[in-house]
Formats: C-alpha cells, sequence, structure tokens
C-alpha cells in the first residue's frame, strides 16, 4: 500500500472515530437533558426502549472504536490491509467498506463458513 493510500485510509479512520465520538457525546448531553418524570407508565416505557436502544447501539460503536484504534496503530508500523490469516493484500474496495477489516475477502468467506457450519 503506498503513502497516498495510507493517508487516505488514516483520515477515513480518524473522521469516523471522531463522529463516534461526539455521538457518545450527544447522546450523553441529551440523556442529562430529558426530564425522568412523565406521568404516563406508556411514555416512560417508550422512553426507557429508546435509551436502551440508544445505548446498544453506543456500546457497538464503542468496540468499532477498539477496532478502529487497532486499524490506525497497523498503518503506523505499516501493517494496515494485509491479511492477518494468509498475509495477502487486502483489497482497496474492501477497505473502503470496511477498513478496520483484518482479513481477506477469501479469508473471511472461509472464517465464515466456519461459523456458518458450527452454528455460531
Amino acid at each position: 500500500m503506498d503513502s497516498a493510500q495510507q493517508i487516505f485510509f488514516k483520515e477515513l479512520l480518524l473522521k469516523r472515530r471522531s463522529e463516534i465520538l461526539q455521538y457518545a457525546d450527544d447522546t450523553v448531553t441529551n440523556m442529562n437533558d430529558q426530564a425522568d418524570t412523565y406521568p404516563d407508565p406508556t411514555d416512560r416505557a417508550s422512553i426507557e426502549s429508546d435509551r436502551n436502544f440508544i445505548l446498544r447501539l453506543r456500546e457497538r460503536e464503542r468496540s468499532l472504536l477498539v477496532k478502529i484504534d487497532e486499524a490506525l496503530e497497523r498503518i503506523d508500523i505499516g501493517e494496515f490491509g494485509i491479511c492477518e490469516t494468509c498475509g495477502a493484500e487486502i483489497g482497496a474496495k474492501r477497505l473502503e467498506a470496511r477498513p478496520v477489516t483484518t482479513l481477506c475477502i477469501d479469508c473471511k468467506t472461509r472464517a465464515e463458513a466456519v461459523e456458518k457450519a458450527r452454528g455460531d
């Protein structure tokens, strides 16, 4: 991978990281700003359901942050875009679609087939 591509992916990952952190800040602010007293039990249940959904999303994003940080580290040490299983270069289109990936499409396909066979 040439330096221009590394810069592109680093900027892409940093932008995504920044967006996730902003969403987290917004979520905390919005949850603190909302009044917790709703006279109607249905309204309370609806609000709690919405909050739980948002918190699940933020938890998934927290996991993605870890993967983003790992991808940024791989860029810094020169291992970004290399499949951790077979050592082949991961295609640019795959990296654009999922820049935190660590597997080429062939290895990912095989891993998914194994997971499916095991029932995971």
